[in-house]
């Protein structure tokens, strides 16, 4: 499964997380009855012990104020702050900040060729950020272009018009702060 403002999902522990997370603020909540059947699927593509309530009661939590909350920490504390950190770190500005944060959202920062840590690191073999000398357009690209690799390693993300007719189109203006109005299409 993946729900929530994220994309949680419970074959990469990210899902796993967060409803730990709101048991801890809200004991026997809608959602705490599947931390046994998440914690067995966690690393699989199984619903096993998820089905068929689990989604309507994920309805049933969101609409709680407690599960919104621990939604939007766990989104900034595994994507968002890392991402910001490394951006800022490396010298870019918002546009770069977005790059890496999308990244990280749909590829995790795992250990994998595909994971955000090694995307970086394959721009880095191409370009160096600003933080080290380098030129933030020719960087930005040389992280676009080692993205678009690693979405089209993996068939679910085959896909790449979030990279090419939005984050590319940005860098090609020139908008590296994302200065508005923006305008983009993804997905047609």
């Amino acid at each position: 499964y993946t729900a929530g403002i994220i994309g949680f999902c419970s074959g990469t522990g990210d899902m796993l997380d967060l409803v730990e997370l709101y048991a801890d603020r809200k004991p026997g909540n809608v959602l705490a009855r599947y931390l046994p059947a998440l914690r067995r699927v966690d690393g699989t593509d199984s619903h096993s012990g998820l089905d068929p309530n689990f989604p309507d009661d994920w309805r049933k939590a969101a609409r709680d104020s407690v599960f919104q909350q621990a939604q939007n920490d766990e989104r900034d504390r595994v994507y968002f702050n890392p991402a910001v950190k490394q951006g800022k770190t490396d010298g870019l500005r918002a546009l770069g900040q977005f790059a890496y944060y999308d990244a990280i959202v749909m590829h995790g920062d795992g250990g994998d060729a595909t994971s955000f840590s090694s995307i970086r690191r394959r721009a880095l073999r191409s370009a160096k950020p600003p933080a080290q000398g380098g030129n933030e357009t020719t960087y930005l690209h040389a992280f676009l272009d080692a993205r678009v690799w690693a979405m089209r390693q993996e068939p679910a993300h085959s896909d790449v018009s979030r990279v090419e007719t939005a984050q590319r189109v940005f860098l090609d203006q020139g908008n590296l702060d994302l200065e508005p109005p923006l305008k983009w299409k993804v997905y047609g």
